[in-house]
């Protein structure tokens, strides 16, 4: 199994893919060559550090692993140790960051994010500012470079990772992606209706046998649920964003489920801090050549 990569039809993204990895790659033109060349000597080998440590990934006791990445892995979810969560949750953010940081060491990088599957790590320097619009909002959200936020991450029953929860989706923004992607899994887990009728469940492990989640029932389906039922799932899951803002483990959360949603207070926009319009859905970041729609 080789790594692949090729530019995409405008010219400007690279595609980067070994194995279960799919990376899509933007950088400022002037040094674009450069970055990628970089992102690429990262990329290969990556994965092979990653599955060289499965079992201690794989694992809820807390532990340290020896790769940078699996090190970035453990560190991102070291501040839910309190509640179930192994390294795999933060995997895909710490990926993205780590090929983000080997193209952020090319002087001149003025913008450049790496997207993996939607959880992408970002790059700003200088007046640059990274756009993802939030479907149904009032605003689109905004990065800029003088704040702290590098990392957007969604999780969900509807993405491509199992979740504990039935939100359609959370997207979380954070210091990094690893931590992000931390983050929006415990988030999306805990929008949740425990023992509804209407949400079907299977042990992870019967839907892919080296699931970390091992024998935990993982969501597959949800039924109709009352607008109430919807609005009690959505503030729980809410009340868990409130307490990990609170800690500064992340900058703010978009949560949604049969289209309500619901959001930290504050979160930075196209136009500043300023409250998300509800109702709206929130969808992954879609892959754009300069910013990102959501």
């Amino acid at each position: 199994m080789a790594v692949q990569a090729g530019y995409l039809p405008d010219g400007a993204r690279l595609h980067l893919n070994h194995g279960p990895i799919d990376l899509i790659l933007w950088a400022n033109s002037e040094v674009r060559e450069l970055a990628y060349a970089q992102a690429m000597a990262r990329f290969s080998g990556l994965l092979e550090e990653l599955v060289a440590e499965l079992p201690v990934l794989r694992s809820a006791a807390p532990q340290a692993p020896s790769g940078p990445v699996a090190r970035a892995m453990a560190a991102a979810v070291a501040p839910y140790a309190g509640e179930f969560i192994t390294p795999m949750a933060a995997v895909a953010g710490a990926v993205a960051d780590a090929v983000l940081a080997a193209m952020a060491a090319v002087p001149g990088l003025t913008k450049a994010h790496v997207n993996n599957g939607g959880d992408i790590a970002c790059h700003l320097a200088g007046d640059a500012r990274l756009s993802a619009a939030i479907a149904g909002g009032a605003a689109g959200l905004g990065l800029t470079s003088d704040q702290p936020w590098r990392g957007i991450a969604t999780s969900g029953w509807r993405g491509r990772s199992h979740s504990l929860g039935i939100a359609d989706a959370v997207t979380v923004i954070a210091r990094t992606a690893a931590e992000a992607d931390a983050a929006a899994t415990m988030i999306a887990n805990a929008v949740d209706l425990p023992g509804h009728c209407a949400i079907v469940r299977r042990p992870a492990r019967e839907l892919a046998p080296d699931s970390d989640l091992g024998s935990r029932l993982v969501t597959v389906a949800v039924g109709t649920l009352s607008r109430d039922e919807v609005g009690a799932a959505l503030d729980r899951g809410l009340a868990a964003a409130h307490r990990y803002h609170a800690r500064g483990l992340i900058g703010a959360a978009f949560l949604s489920l049969a289209g309500e949603t619901r959001a930290t207070e504050s979160v930075p926009t196209a136009t500043g801090a300023a409250k998300v319009a509800a109702p709206a859905t929130v969808a992954v970041p879609a892959p754009d050549p300069e910013d990102l729609d959501a």
